[in-house]
């Protein structure tokens, strides 16, 4: 059945509620068992560029470049210069934890022993974004920091400029909010919510890098909103009709391939013998049924989804194609009815097996005794969850910000 995740109040323990919630939806829904996560993330790519679903908080994307550009105005070179920046990462979550929201801060339960730093959490959204301007990765950037050093002389002396490194060494976007003070060296508290003046700094960088996308739609010309799905959102109509286009086809792929999660689950419960869960997926199955059939796109042409997904990143197999298409096809013939049909159980267990070879959870007990009873049911949502609350923290700091602690 469909979790929920009703909007975010701009106030504390809402938003504590709300993160707590999203975090045991996104157990479900990032586990991709039967191979579908490059079509999700394309749709996710194309309405929400720059996202993911572990993005916890927008005022990342300004801490970030805030310790980078510091620990380069220092001039800390390799090797040191990765072992600083994980210091100063791990760092921030005491003087974070010090404020009244605590929701979404990296490290709260970790704490010193944090493994995903939020630098590689918001390494690629900072590049989409246009905040981070050299084109490495993270791990690129910080062993190539000293020749980033040499070049950014030898530019300065040919062009006799000692205030900002040419393009050619870019390395952070050049208008960055000025850091709290003390940042990052000397801060004891240090709030998560953003000031109007970096609310309007990552709205300008969004609209500029990426101003066809309904993220930045959303951020220039909508509210907070109620809803589970994008596709739900109360300002739907005053999207364009590419944007429309999208969720339509979204919705249509995100509801047809829900029951595959839930039978894959049922079938799994059969073999493990476990009466209650294939209960509980029955039901699920039937409901799924329902809520199938009340779509109101699910008869668009599934070929068209081939060409919304091209080119945006991902590699779509033909093998993931053909699982898809007869998967579609089976589902439309049936009306759903897929617990009794013997051509879409063959379809969910052949799809396993090939992506997971002897790791199958249909033919390996170990892996099966793992399973949590629950893999992979999430319905796809394409980062919404996490959008909500990026574009909450942008809102909040646009029409009420200037209240971040330094």
């Amino acid at each position: 059945m469909s979790s929920s995740l009703t909007w975010i109040d701009h106030d504390s323990a809402a938003r504590e509620r709300a993160i707590r919630i999203l975090s045991f939806m996104q157990q479900k829904e990032s586990r991709d068992e039967l191979g579908l996560g490059a079509i999700r993330d394309s749709f996710a790519d194309a309405l929400f560029p720059g996202t993911s679903t572990i993005q916890t908080r927008m005022r990342y994307m300004l801490f970030i470049p805030w310790f980078y550009t510091a620990l380069e105005k220092k001039r800390v070179t390799h090797p040191a210069f990765a072992a600083r920046a994980r210091n100063i990462e791990l760092a921030l979550t005491e003087p974070l934890l010090s404020g009244s929201d605590q929701a979404g801060i990296f490290g709260r339960v970790a704490g010193q022993g944090l493994k995903r730093l939020p630098s590689s959490v918001y390494w690629n959204g900072l590049g989409v974004w246009g905040i981070r301007r050299i084109d490495l990765s993270r791990d690129e950037y910080h062993r190539h920091i000293n020749e980033i050093y040499r070049r950014r002389d030898i530019v300065r002396q040919r062009t006799e400029k000692d205030d900002l490194p040419e393009l050619a060494t870019q390395t952070w976007h050049p208008r960055l909010p000025d850091p709290p003070e003390g940042f990052p060296d000397s801060i004891k508290n240090l709030g998560i919510e953003l000031t109007t003046e970096e609310a309007s700094f990552l709205l300008d960088c969004l609209v500029k890098s990426n101003p066809e996308s309904l993220l930045v739609f959303l951020a220039l010309k909508s509210k907070p909103v109620e809803c589970e799905f994008p596709w739900q959102h109360a300002d739907r109509e005053r999207f364009s009709s590419s944007h429309r286009e999208l969720l339509d086809y979204g919705e249509m792929f995100s509801t047809l391939m829900h029951g595959a999660g839930y039978l894959y689950n049922l079938m799994l419960a059969e073999v493990a013998q476990r009466k209650s869960l294939m209960e509980e997926h029955r039901a699920n199955l039937e409901s799924w049924k329902e809520q199938l059939l009340s779509c109101p796109n699910i008869n668009l042409p599934l070929e068209k989804i081939w060409d919304l997904t091209a080119g945006r990143g991902h590699t779509i197999t033909p093998r993931t194609k053909e699982f898809i298409t007869a998967w579609h096809r089976r589902v439309m013939a049936t009306r759903g009815g897929v617990v009794a049909d013997e051509e879409c159980r063959t379809l969910i267990r052949n799809r396993e097996i090939k992506l997971k070879g002897s790791r199958s959870r249909f033919t390996n007990v170990g892996a099966r005794d793992n399973w949590g009873g629950y893999a992979g049911v999430g319905q796809m949502a394409y980062r919404w969850p996490n959008v909500k609350v990026l574009l909450a923290d942008l809102y909040a700091g646009l029409y009420g910000g200037g209240n971040a602690q330094s």
